[in-house]
């Protein structure tokens, strides 16, 4: 006990004296197997690319050998397993575990030492550090090759060796320093961006990838800028750093074109690096100036050239013109020699611009208004038109009235009238306001007129005396007289005309002014046809067309003759027509007729000129009836009739006799006819149907083509010899007595169907046929089917269906990945899938669809499995397992394969098969669908004996797989990979990677991002902790972000994606719908936000008084009733706002203060307190996060990085007897930009101003933790000695 406590207290150095003391000890009891170092590693320095070979040496090594690297221990196999360019070489008789280190790259440069682990016979011993130091040289080729030997010697002390020098020989090479110089540095501000005369801008220059860190100096002009910033990062590759200088400068304008250079250097290199950036800053413009303009009176139709000129601005100013307020010319020219811009406007001037208002603006990207001058236009104008007001036509001796109106002008002009050559003096002239600030003139003229002033010419002229341009309006006046004379020509009564003969009556009509318009009249009514009138020299005619009918036999039809002089005249003509019968009439002496009956009919012809003749027909037979005595009728013709016997027939049934009236003077006649209503019994049509198709579950129609006189007939209908009855079957509908329907007619409807009719006549029978069409039913004839892989596989549908059609069957692939189908055949009912070669990508759902165009197609699913050898599920999760090997742990190894058919595991641990009777091993075997999974549970895990590779091999009978699954001690998580860009937006990002290893514990994940403008880096916590795929939101438009994420456990962190790569993604252009500004949203919320105060503030102050009234009332009751059960003890409020505070303190940033000195594996004894939880219960603590049971998804903000400062010293210092575990201390950061607010919108609904957000807490003092000792520590920070 007195040596664990001893051990606990030594650092390095204390514990090799310790080992030696505890050596002679045991020689001196009598032990003499205690086994020490022959040789140690010393430090070693090695060129980048060389081999490095530590050498450590061990007599009477009885326990396990390994190299610790920065505290990682490397394993005990002298191959190193997950260290390829690592090695241990050298003769094992003689106990040489040399390390070899092949192709040294920077991530080498660590601290190793060697240890052999305790054993039977021996105590543990610990080589001392030795710090491998990795060599960049630079070479001066003005030097000679002794200052090389020189600074050698003077850079390497000699307990140190430098291997593998072979430097090229210049002629005289001599390096200076060891290391690495910056490469060029940079401005993270955009050299061609603007800065803005009076605005404070942050200058940040990089100079990145040092070894050691560069040292940077700012200068303006020469001039060196105080009050740089600078800090330094890890740069692209490890052990290189970035160093970054920051320094804010007001811009003026004598800053615009100097420029700002950045000087970088470090002991790597003599010379420094530089980059320059020049100063391009904006300021304003100096108001515009018009140029061009002699005086303000302009002629309406001229040009005007004007010049607008602005001095001075960067950028020059932007000129626009604009009349009236609205813009006309955006264009100009840009002087840079001269400083100035100009606009030339060519406006070519209209009535319009009249007291138009012209002005000229300049303005440039810094302008807080735009700048402008202006002038006024007055423009002379003559008016756009002259009109003649008032109607130009009168009847002779009548007083005409006009009016002439000139529209607006400027000045007003004169109006004169004319008629002829003679001026007529005008009776009023008005003049009033018009448009473009002018004025409009109205004259009004009265004049008796006469018919010799009909066709002169009258001229209203108006005259302008500013512009002396006059307009003049002409037209010609029209007087009214009657006309004179008037006749028709067309036939002479005494010539007969036929009825249906087109003539033409025309009338003249001559003289008058204007031409008489003409009307029609026939007896006495107007004709309401319109007619078209065609005028002539002499005056105007105009057609009657008539098609005679009997109405025009000796009527009388008269044509007057009118115009605007209101005034008539008129002529007249009777015409002799010769017409048909005007109607026909059929009489019969019974209305029923029966077969075998004989019918006298009776036919009456009406009026006709001359007397007509009466014939019979029926259908092509022609017959002879007897003529009656004719009499006179209507129009000035004759009357006839005649009587015809006729015997019926049952097919005479609504069949015509046809009488017509005809005369030998007439080309036509007339006719009618009289329809035969013949009683008979039912009669099926020929093209009755004897078969009916219908598809199953549709409704089924038997139509019966049935006819019979009368038709009131009763069909009685049978189907299987049995009568079909109404009641009996709902399906079966009759919507009359001549048509069958059955709803959802099936199979079993189909079959012959007897009908038999009946009526007053007689009986009559018919029969019809009805087939059911009905889709296919399709069922699998095996299923599933099994295949082995490259077989050849045969799926076969079989359908009951009719009709059975070719073609009918179709197959179709269920998976979601498209797979070559297979060859589709036919054999009358039975569809097959042939697929040939099959492969994994096969194996599944295939559908058999039969379709013979009846109703839905049919379709069964078949399963096609694809028999294939395992396939074991490999990746950074299934090769690792970690578990504590002190013995009280237990490891689960998952081996899950796919295959078909069953697979079988088989294990070995260290290439031996394993031997499952031992109780600490057990496995345990599942099956879901084709996967397989087995896992062995190993108990009680020992770093000694179970730390090993086991192998899973799994086997069917079409072959087998193997993995190798390392089982190791809990450690820090690998890096994730494959980190990528999913998509990005105008304000967040979202990313995807592949996580690594855990480590064997519960591991999450920070994203790390920083922009040019960003103080530091910005981290965000994954949430929730498992995921991979996070989106990072609250980002600015158009901006370029790098992005970083590693993964963290309760040990630790893993180091940066993909080899600490950096993923630059620049956001999107802000949409065009732009939320409200900043100052927007603040001029709103403040009168808001002063209300709700007001309210908040009196509802709580009343709340309060009410508090105080009824707690005093509560106070004296208890006080009489002398209670103190509810009082709170002191100790117990301490407790309690001691828990209140602990919560509060416990910021985010407390998962930022492991020590990193305090993650290495320690090689000492782990003791006895192998309980101690320090390190769960701390990862636990931080950072508090409490979730309701329903959905809820907290804010993730971002935060800034933390600041580690290292104490002053040597970095390689052996570990003295400090505390393991301090706070860091960091320095407050400025509060983070509005638009940096990742709160929930919520939670920016505080009562403070929204332009001062909280979102930065104050830093408030931390308890520092006391240094836990070494078996407080959990044994996954604390190692264990192998």
């Amino acid at each position: 006990m007195f040596w664990d406590c001893a051990c606990m207290k030594m650092d390095t150095s204390s514990l090799k004296i310790v080992s030696l003391i505890g050596q002679l000890f045991l020689w001196m009891c009598g032990a003499g197997a205690q086994q020490v170092f022959r040789s140690e590693p010393r430090n070693l320095t090695v060129r980048l690319g060389a081999t490095a070979v530590l050498r450590c040496e061990v007599l009477r090594a009885s326990g396990t050998v390994q190299w610790v690297k920065d505290g990682l221990l490397l394993g005990p196999e002298r191959s190193l397993p997950g260290f390829p360019r690592y090695s241990m070489i050298g003769n094992l008789r003689r106990g040489q575990y040399n390390l070899q280190i092949e192709n040294v790259q920077l991530d080498d440069d660590a601290t190793y030492n060697c240890q052999a682990g305790r054993s039977e016979r021996s105590e543990p011993i610990v080589s001392n550090l030795a710090w491998l130091n990795v060599l960049m040289l630079n070479w001066d080729w003005k030097n000679s090759a002794s200052f090389l030997k020189r600074t050698v010697s003077d850079e390497f002390p000699a307990d140190s060796s430098i291997t593998d020098l072979q430097l090229p020989r210049p002629p005289h090479p001599s390096p200076v320093k060891h290391g690495l110089p910056p490469s060029e540095p940079y401005f993270e501000m955009d050299a061609l961006q603007y800065w803005v005369v009076g605005r404070k801008y942050s200058v940040i220059c990089v100079a990145p990838d040092a070894k050691p860190e560069a040292e940077i100096t700012l200068y303006k002009d020469g001039v060196e800028l105080t009050g740089a910033e600078s800090f330094t990062v890890s740069g692209s590759k490890d052990k290189l750093l970035n160093t970054r200088a920051q320094v804010t400068i007001t811009a003026l304008i004598s800053d615009n074109g100097r420029q700002l250079l950045c000087h970088a250097k470090n002991s790597a290199h003599f010379s420094p690096v530089q980059a320059t950036m020049t100063m391009n800053v904006y300021f304003p413009p100096q108001p515009p100036v018009i140029l061009g303009l002699e005086r303000q009176e302009v002629r309406a139709g001229t040009t005007l050239v004007l010049e607008c000129v602005c001095q001075s601005g960067n950028p020059l100013a932007n000129l626009q013109w604009t009349k009236d307020g609205e813009v006309v010319l955006k264009t100009w020219e840009e002087d840079a020699v001269a400083h100035m811009s100009k606009s030339v406007l060519y406006l070519k001037i209209h009535p319009a611009d009249n007291q138009a208002v012209l002005g000229c603006e300049s303005a440039n990207l810094v302008s807080v208004a735009p700048l402008s001058t202006s002038l006024i236009l007055t423009v002379i104008f003559d008016p756009a038109e002259v009109k003649l007001l008032g109607s130009l036509e009168a009847i002779e001796d009548k007083e005409l009235n006009l009016n002439c109106f000139a529209t607006s002008s400027n000045p007003p002009v004169q109006i004169r009238w004319w008629l002829g050559n003679r001026e007529l003096n005008s009776t009023a002239v008005i003049m009033e306001e018009g448009e473009n600030g002018g004025m409009t003139t109205l004259s009004n003229l009265t004049y008796r007129v006469s018919r010799q002033d009909n066709g002169m010419k009258l001229s209203c002229v108006a005259f302008n005396r500013a512009t002396k341009v006059s307009k003049t309006e002409n037209a010609e006046i029209t007087v009214y007289y009657p006309p004179q004379r008037v006749w028709i020509d067309g036939p002479s009564q005494d010539i007969p005309l036929f009825a249906g003969t087109k003539v033409r009556l025309v009338c003249f009509s001559t003289g008058g002014n204007p031409p008489g318009n003409l009307y029609w009249y026939k007896n006495g009514k107007p004709v309401q046809n319109s007619f078209r009138s065609t005028l002539f020299d002499k005056g105007v005619t105009q057609e009657l067309p008539l098609v005679l009918s009997a109405s025009d036999n000796m009527a009388l039809y008269q044509c007057h003759a009118t115009n605007e002089a209101k005034k008539t005249i008129s002529a007249k003509i009777r015409l002799q027509v010769l017409f048909p019968a005007i109607s026909m009439k059929i009489t019969s002496n019974t209305d029923q007729f029966y077969r075998g009956q004989t019918v006298t009919l009776e036919c009456n012809s009406g009026s006709s000129n001359p007397k007509s003749n009466i014939s019979w027909s029926l259908g092509t037979q022609r017959f002879q009836g007897v003529d009656q005595p004719h009499r006179k009728a209507e129009y000035g013709g004759f009357s006839v009739s005649s009587l015809l016997s006729l015997n019926v027939s049952s097919q005479l049934h609504n069949q015509r006799v046809i009488c017509q009236s005809h005369s030998a003077e007439l080309p036509e006649g007339a006719k009618t006819f009289f329809k035969l209503n013949v009683l008979y019994p039912p009669e099926f049509s020929p093209d009755q149907p004897t078969q009916v198709q219908v598809v199953e579950d549709d409704m089924a129609t038997i139509p019966l083509l049935v006819s019979a006189n009368p038709e009131e007939v009763s069909c009685v209908w049978q189907h299987s010899r049995q009568k079909l009855v109404k009641e009996r079957d709902v399906r079966f509908h009759w919507p009359n007595e001549f048509t069958l329907e059955i709803e959802n007619v099936t199979r079993r409807e189909a079959g012959s169907y007897k009908i038999e009719c009946t009526n007053e006549e007689g009986v009559s029978h018919t029969a019809v046929q009805l087939d059911v069409l009905y889709a296919p039913s399709v069922k699998a004839e095996r299923d599933p089917v099994y295949v082995n892989l490259g077989d050849t596989a045969d799926l076969i549908c079989v359908a009951d269906a009719n009709p059975i059609i070719s073609d009918m069957f179709s197959w179709k692939w269920l998976g979601e990945e498209e797979v070559e189908m297979g060859e589709e055949t036919q054999e009358d009912e039975s569809g097959l899938l042939t697929i040939h070669g099959v492969t994994r990508a096969h194996a599944g759902l295939y559908r058999c669809v039969a379709n013979n165009g009846i109703a839905l197609p049919g379709s069964t699913d078949v399963q096609l499995v694809v028999q294939f050898k395992p396939i074991i599920q490999k990746g950074p999760q299934w090769r690792k397992v970690a578990s504590r090997g002190d013995g009280t742990s237990t490891a689960e190894l998952v081996c899950r394969a796919e295959g078909i058919p069953t697979v079988d595991f088989i294990w070995e641990k260290n290439h031996m098969l394993m031997d499952f009777e031992n109780s600490r091993y057990e496995e345990r075997t599942v099956r879901e669908g084709s996967f397989h999974t087995s896992t062995i549970q190993v108990v009680n895990v020992s770093a000694l004996l179970d730390y090993a590779i086991f192998s899973c091999t799994a086997r069917n009978s079409l072959g087998d797989d193997m993995l190798d699954i390392q089982l190791v001690s809990t450690n820090h998580p690998d890096p994730p990979s494959s980190f990528r860009l999913v998509s990005v937006s105008y304000d967040s990002v979202t990313l995807e990677w592949i996580p690594g290893f855990d480590g064997g514990l519960s591991q999450r994940f920070r994203v790390r991002y920083h922009w040019d403008k960003s103080a530091s880096f910005l981290y965000m916590d994954v949430f929730p902790p498992g995921e991979a795929t996070f989106t990072v939101t609250g980002l600015l438009p158009n901006t370029t972000y790098n992005f970083s994420i590693n993964a963290i456990n309760a040990i630790g962190e893993s180091a940066y994606a993909d080899n600490n790569a950096v993923l630059t993604i620049t956001t999107m252009d802000l949409p065009k719908m732009v939320a409200p500004t900043e100052e927007e949203h603040t001029s709103g919320a403040v009168p808001t936000l002063t209300v709700v105060f007001t309210v908040v503030f009196g509802v709580l102050l009343l709340v309060n008084l009410l508090g105080c009234f009824f707690g005093l009332k509560w106070r004296k009751r208890q006080g009489h009733t002398g209670g103190v059960e509810g009082t709170v003890p002191n100790g117990a409020k301490k407790e309690e706002e001691g828990s209140i505070q602990s919560t509060v303190s416990n910021k985010y940033e407390s998962r930022e203060k492991i020590n990193k000195a305090a993650q290495r594996t320690l090689i000492i004894d782990s003791g006895s307190e192998t309980d101690s939880n320090l390190y769960e219960s701390y990862a636990m603590e931080g950072p508090h996060y409490y979730y309701p049971t329903v959905d809820y998804r907290p804010p993730v903000s971002p935060h800034p990085e933390e600041i580690h400062r290292l104490d002053h010293g040597h970095l390689y210092e052996e570990v003295k007897d400090l505390a393991l575990y301090q706070d860091v201390p960091t320095s407050p950061l400025p509060p983070l930009p509005l638009f940096l607010d990742q709160r929930l919108p919520h939670q920016r609904n505080e009562w403070k101003l929204p332009g001062f957000p909280p979102l930065v807490s104050e830093q408030k003092p931390v308890n520092v933790r006391q240094a836990p000792k070494y078996s407080e520590l959990p044994f996954e920070l604390r190692g264990e000695l192998v």
